[in-house]
C-alpha cells in the first residue's frame, strides 16, 4: 500500500483547444458532437482544415513578452495560468525552487524559422542583418516551458520533452517521476502545440498522402471510418498542476484523479509506420505497474489519427488487450479537435477525467461508415455512454515509434 508522498494527483487542469478554452467547453463539446475544425487559408498551402484555438494571448502576459516570445510559449503560460487558478494553491506562499515545469511538445523552432525565411525573402531582399535577434531564444527546445518559468518566477527545473506525438502523455509522466524522486513539490506538466502556425508540417504530411480533406472541414478528420483521408493539424495545450497527495490533503484541495500506472517503450520498426506488437505491450506494462487488469478499465482513449494504417494497428492492439472486457469502453477524440501533435495526449486525457463526475463516456465522432479493420468492442460511436468509470487508460503515440499509455484512477481515499 503507497502512502500519501507516494500517490501523485491532479488538483489543476488549464486548457486551450479547439472546442475551448477550459475544461467544461472542451467535455461540452465532446458530449454534444460538436466539431472544432474549420478552413483555414495557410501560406504556399491554400485553404486547409485545421483546428484554431481562440484565447487570449495577453491575458497571462504583457504584450511586450508576448512579441518576444512565441505562439508556443503563449499557449504555454496561457494553460499553465489557468491551470495554476484552478488549483487554487497560493502560488506566492510557495518555494519557487521547489516548482518544475515539464511540457511535452512534437517540434518547435519551426514557426518562427520560417516566418524569418520568408520575410528574408519577400521583404529584406535577403539581408540577413534584419534577421529577428530574438529568434535563439524563440527556437531553442526549451523555449515554452521556459517561458513559463519567465512569466511566473519559478525558479525550479523547468524542460521540454520532445516525445513526437506521445508528448503530452509524457509530460505528465515526466513530472509525476519528478514529484516521487523528490525533486520538485510541485509540478506543471502536460502538452503544447503550435503546429498550425506552420506551413511545413501540412505540406509534410500532403507529401505522405496523409493530409486529411474534405469540402466540409468537419469530415476532413474521420477516424476509423472507412473514408478517412488523413490527419487534420491542429494546436492547443493542456496543463496540469500534479501533487503528492499529502500536499495536496494538507491544503483541502479538489482532487481530479490519481495518477496510478504508466508506461513507454520504442517500435524500433520504422519511422511513420506503428508496430502493434509495441502498443500492445505499452498498455500491458501500464496495467501490471498499477496493478490493474483488463476488465478494470473503463475507459481506453485511443491516439486515433485518421491514417489509414495507424488507426487498423492500433485498433488492433486494442482489441487484443480488452476485446473481452465487456465493461471497457473505447473512444477517441481527434474527429472532433484534429490532431493537436505534443498537446494531444494531454487534452484527450483531459476530455476524458469528467468521465469520474459526470457519469459518462464522452463518443468518438459519429462514424458513418465503420472501417471492418476497426470494428473493435464497445466503441463509443456517435452517442454519449452512460457508465461509473473508475480508470482511464489514455493512449498517444507518436513517429519514430514512441508509444505512452497513462493510466489515471478517480480519486478515492
Amino acid at each position: 500500500m503507497k502512502n500519501d508522498n507516494q500517490r501523485i494527483v491532479i488538483t489543476g487542469i488549464g486548457l486551450t483547444s479547439p472546442l475551448g478554452n477550459n475544461l467544461a467547453e472542451l467535455r461540452e463539446g465532446l458530449l454534444t458532437g460538436k466539431s472544432g475544425i474549420v478552413h483555414t487559408e495557410i501560406r504556399h498551402m491554400g485553404v486547409v482544415a485545421a483546428g484554431l484555438c481562440k484565447f487570449d494571448e495577453t491575458k497571462h502576459q504583457p504584450k511586450k513578452m508576448r512579441k518576444r516570445g512565441t505562439r508556443a510559449g503563449a499557449i504555454s503560460i496561457y494553460c499553465t495560468k489557468e491551470a495554476l487558478i484552478d488549483s487554487k494553491i497560493d502560488f506566492d506562499g510557495v518555494d519557487k525552487n521547489r516548482v518544475g515545469v515539464y511540457l511535452g511538445i512534437t517540434e518547435h523552432g519551426n514557426v518562427e524559422t520560417e516566418n524569418e525565411i520568408h520575410d528574408l525573402y519577400n521583404t529584406h531582399n535577403k539581408d540577413v542583418s534584419f534577421w529577428s535577434h530574438h529568434h535563439n531564444p524563440r527556437t531553442v527546445a526549451n523555449n515554452p516551458a521556459g517561458e513559463v518559468t519567465l512569466n511566473m518566477g519559478i525558479t525550479g527545473p523547468h524542460y521540454t520533452i520532445g516525445a513526437a506525438c506521445a508528448a503530452g502523455n509524457l509530460g505528465i509522466i515526466q513530472g509525476a517521476q519528478q514529484l516521487l524522486l523528490d525533486e520538485v513539490d510541485l509540478a506543471f506538466a502536460g502538452g503544447v502545440s503550435e503546429s498550425t502556425e506552420t506551413f511545413g508540417i501540412f505540406a509534410a504530411f500532403k507529401a505522405q498522402g496523409a493530409l486529411g480533406h474534405h469540402e466540409d472541414p468537419t469530415l476532413a478528420t474521420r477516424p476509423l471510418d472507412k473514408d478517412r483521408n488523413g490527419i487534420v493539424v491542429s494546436e492547443g495545450g493542456a496543463v496540469y498542476v500534479l501533487e503528492r497527495l499529502s500536499d495536496a490533503k494538507k491544503r483541502g484541495a479538489h482532487i481530479y484523479a490519481e495518477i496510478v500506472g504508466y508506461h513507454s517503450n520504442s517500435d524500433a520498426t520504422d519511422f511513420v509506420l506503428p508496430n502493434t506488437e509495441r502498443q500492445i505491450e505499452c498498455m500491458q506494462f501500464a496495467m501490471k505497474k498499477a496493478g490493474l487488469e483488463a476488465s478494470d478499465i473503463d475507459i481506453v482513449s485511443m491516439h486515433a489519427t485518421g491514417t489509414n494504417q495507424g488507426d487498423i494497428q492500433e485498433c488492433q492492439a486494442v482489441a487484443q488487450v480488452f476485446g473481452n472486457s465487456k465493461n471497457t469502453y473505447v473512444n477517441a477524440t481527434k474527429g472532433f479537435i484534429g490532431h493537436a501533435m505534443g498537446a494531444a495526449g494531454a487534452l484527450e486525457l483531459a476530455g476524458n477525467i469528467p468521465s469520474f463526475t459526470d457519469g459518462y463516456v464522452h463518443p468518438c465522432k459519429k462514424i458513418e461508415n465503420l472501417d471492418p479493420e476497426c470494428a473493435i468492442p464497445n466503441l463509443v460511436n456517435g452517442e454519449k455512454v452512460a457508465h461509473d468509470s473508475k480508470y482511464i487508460l489514455n493512449n498517444s503515440f507518436g513517429m519514430l515509434g514512441i508509444n505512452s499509455s497513462l493510466i489515471v484512477k478517480k480519486f478515492a481515499q
